[in-house]
């Protein structure tokens, strides 16, 4: 598995786990303050795609996960 693969998947998994804790009909409803970090994530989405640079992918690397699409 690559480095996008595995930020894509972390992501998505941080996203749909923070709104099952975030949204008040949610079984797993925690607080709704969950939702300010699947903001967070968007954000980074949306950062990364902007400047082709992702602290998560670059971590990963370091942690010998092979880059690549």
């Amino acid at each position: 598995m690559t480095s996008w693969q595995l930020v894509r998947l972390l992501a998505g998994t941080f996203i749909l786990l923070s709104l099952a804790l975030g949204i008040p009909g949610s079984p797993l409803f925690m607080s709704q303050w969950w939702l300010a970090f699947t903001a967070f994530v968007g954000a980074n989405l949306l950062q990364s795609g902007l400047t082709k640079w992702c602290m998560l992918e670059n971590i990963l690397r370091k942690l010998g996960v092979q880059p690549g699409c």
